[in-house]
């Protein structure tokens, strides 16, 4: 319930800010959205949050760079609004990766060279947390607009879709022993769609619980987020629409005690 009021508080700031600015009442940004102006009095004064398609509609009324929040509080993110545009200086990138030298590892002095190229896919590490049930993950659902802080170089094998892979930091442990907290998972955003992900181990996001790390599961026509400790209930994803599957788990690895 806090968490919803401070999403709500920061949504009537916004929209309030956003009205002021294009010199609209209530009743005029009401009518822009097809809602009333007792709808925009609810938001503005943080008693409701809009729906996702008002976010959207926020969102391209705001302009840059506020139409971002406007949009990702909708649950969109930069490469889902990417698809739908024509490539020009407006459209949104993933954000530039650093300059990097490769060292190649290994102990004792090398006896020979290596024989080819060796191929590497570079991982952004993201800043970010995608928490396990009993905690709260970071609010952030458009991966492709962060920047770096570390990179991981992995095989091509692990990494069948560079352009929509990056890694995350674990926080909490109801997904242990199999992922524990401070793991690294690496995340596959262009694999999202429920009907191919069942029994992986997928990231989705909730306005309210932010990145969320679990299992995906269809079972009797239900779709499921479930913990490895199973003394937390399992969500039921398609009860509640605010849920939104970002990416499949590639893998996860962690440093030694």
């Amino acid at each position: 319930m806090k968490t919803r009021n401070a999403n709500a508080s920061i949504s009537a700031r916004k929209i309030l800010k956003l009205r002021k600015r294009l010199g609209l009442s209530q009743s005029a940004l009401g009518s822009r959205l097809h809602y009333s102006a007792m709808a925009v009095c609810r938001w503005e004064a943080g008693n409701q949050e809009p729906p996702a398609q008002c976010f959207i509609q926020l969102g391209n009324l705001s302009g840059e760079p506020e139409c971002w929040w406007f949009w990702n509080r909708a649950g969109l993110r930069t490469a889902d609004i990417s698809r739908t545009l024509s490539e020009g200086p407006d459209v949104p990138h993933k954000a530039r990766l650093p300059d990097f030298d490769i060292v190649i590892a290994g102990s004792g002095r090398k006896r020979g060279t290596i024989s080819k190229k060796v191929k590497l896919i570079a991982i952004p590490v993201l800043p970010v947390h995608a928490a396990t049930r009993g905690e709260k993950g970071d609010d952030h659902i458009d991966l492709g607009r962060l920047s770096a802080d570390e990179m991981i170089a992995a095989p091509p094998m692990w990494c069948p879709h560079p352009a929509e892979t990056s890694c995350l930091r674990v926080r909490g442990s109801s997904m242990s022993p199999l992922i524990a907290d401070g793991d690294v998972v690496a995340l596959d955003s262009s694999q999202s769609d429920p009907g191919e992900l069942n029994d992986k181990i997928v990231v989705a996001w909730h306005p309210e619980h932010g990145l969320s790390l679990s299992r995906f599961l269809r079972i009797d026509g239900l779709q499921l987020l479930e913990s490895e400790n199973r003394e937390y209930e399992p969500i039921v994803f398609g009860k509640d629409r605010n849920w939104r599957i970002v990416g499949k788990v590639l893998w996860w690895i962690r440093s030694a005690p």
